[in-house]
């Protein structure tokens, strides 16, 4: 039957044609991983020129001799989709790719005999944390080399996720909006601080996040003093690029708060701020999922709203030189609170002096059992007047733990569903206190999903973040 004919059959007959659900998007996992090799020929040619996504740098092995490798540590086991080689003029004729758990038991999931060189875009599939490229027989005289060595996922559930259905958000007026320009309000978890509760984040555990509990965000904190970013800035830069990944491979948004606490001058760590958004913006500016939180819990009778501004005008263009489009999340005086825990309300002083730039949004945190009516109201009215995001909120008290207060909790999430301010609760892990989602144990080995492990808390803020979206 004519395709002309049938369209007409079905407008006659009052059928509707359904249209097919969108393809999974395939992430990229392996950029910037670390890369480690058989051998090199020389300088400047090692393994990580081959993730660094950079066409004009690459992996050479030593010459003439067979065979060789090249591996990546993905950081996470992932189901891997596809994977992706470009290779220089030395090319392998003979080669297997393999993925390992652990980096020492290995299972091919593609072999060639007959390698052409130019580019290999391969359809695959297998699981691991480790892949690598293991060449039996090279095409030329010289070694095997790469110019990036590509591998990717799919997107956990497709085009149904949070990602998927708005992509790159923006502020409007004083909303947060979508791609299509829809106000939109996020629901999520907070990590603990990675420091102590990176376990926690996991395979499966990010998997419940997003399909169990069915988030739309994940907020990775990543705290700068206490243990945390100033102790090895190498080492907590590279644990938020990989959580990154694994919100985005998951259909995600991802903040990545830098969780500056004690002391409560966010200038003390400007220095290292402007390193670490430097790497995390040049890596991640083409994902659409990514948002900055500058500045967790500005404090202290002297960080008032000016300091906080001059340190936030320092920083966003810094963000901004890599990063044009993706939302800003400014903290507010005394500990995110618009300024209610120390002089007072500066909602008016804020909006009078805002941070210079586009797509910003000021912070606000609250804890239910502690923070009352008071709180409340000022949020309320700020949420008329200024781009607003809470990042942080818990239903015990300020030290997140405690008694819960769930009826003031809910009176914060109606405001925050009629006025559409996203939040985010803390926290996902399962330290003893009352404000961690789980039980003292559960990250050793889950389950993650349901409810079998969850504290009070945790099975009151599942609920929530579950509720139908209206995106």
């Amino acid at each position: 039957m004519l395709r002309s004919t049938l369209v007409a059959l079905l407008i006659l007959t009052g059928l509707t044609t359904v249209s097919a659900p969108a393809a999974a998007a395939p992430v990229l996992i392996s950029a910037g991983k670390p890369a480690t090799a058989s051998s090199i020929e020389a300088t400047g040619l090692e393994a990580g020129k081959a993730v660094d996504g950079n066409t004009a740098t690459r992996w050479a092995s030593a010459e003439g001799s067979d065979p060789q490798w090249i591996r990546i540590d993905l950081g996470a086991s992932y189901p891997i989709s596809r994977v992706k080689l470009t290779w220089e003029t030395a090319y392998a004729s003979a080669y297997r790719i393999e993925v390992s758990p652990d980096g020492g038991t290995w299972s091919s999931i593609y072999s060639t005999t007959t390698g052409n060189g130019a580019t290999d875009d391969l359809t695959v599939s297998g699981t691991g944390r480790y892949i690598r490229v293991y060449g039996t027989t090279r095409a030329t005289q010289w070694g095997y080399s790469l110019w990036e060595f590509e591998v990717y996922t799919e997107s956990s559930t497709g085009g149904g996720t949070p990602v998927a259905a708005n992509g790159q958000l923006r502020v409007c007026g004083v909303k947060l909006c979508n791609e299509a320009g829809k106000q939109i309000q996020l629901r999520g978890m907070s990590s603990h601080g990675i420091q102590w509760y990176n376990q926690c984040l996991n395979t499966a555990s990010l998997d419940a996040l997003a399909t169990d509990w069915k988030a739309d965000v994940l907020r990775i904190s990543m705290y700068i003093q206490e243990g945390g970013y100033e102790t090895n800035p190498r080492l907590y830069t590279d644990r938020v690029h990989n959580l990154i990944e694994m919100a985005t491979a998951r259909g995600m948004y991802a903040i990545v708060d830098w969780h500056m606490l004690t002391p409560g001058d966010p200038n003390y760590n400007l220095t290292r701020a402007r390193t670490f958004f430097t790497e995390i913006a040049q890596r991640h500016n083409a994902k659409k999922n990514v948002l900055y939180e500058i500045a967790n819990e500005p404090n202290g009778d002297s960080v008032t709203w000016s300091v906080i501004r001059n340190y936030a005008n320092s920083l966003v263009p810094t963000i901004r030189q890599y990063d044009p489009d993706a939302p800003v999340l400014i903290g507010t005086p005394a500990w995110s609170s618009l300024g209610i825990s120390g002089p007072g309300d500066q909602t008016d002083t804020i909006r009078a002096n805002p941070v210079t730039g586009t797509n910003l949004m000021y912070v606000f945190h609250f804890y239910a059992a502690s923070h009352g009516t008071q709180y409340l109201n000022a949020l309320s009215r700020a949420a008329d007047l200024l781009p607003m995001f809470v990042t942080e909120f818990g239903t015990q008290e300020a030290s997140g733990d405690g008694p819960n207060n769930f009826s003031r909790a809910q009176q914060y999430i109606d405001l925050m569903a009629q006025k559409k301010i996203s939040w985010v609760n803390w926290n996902f892990s399962d330290d003893f206190r009352t404000g961690a989602v789980f039980t003292t144990g559960t990250c050793s080995s889950g389950p993650y999903t349901g409810t079998t492990r969850l504290k009070e808390a945790g099975v009151w803020v599942r609920d929530r973040i579950r509720t139908a979206d209206d995106f």
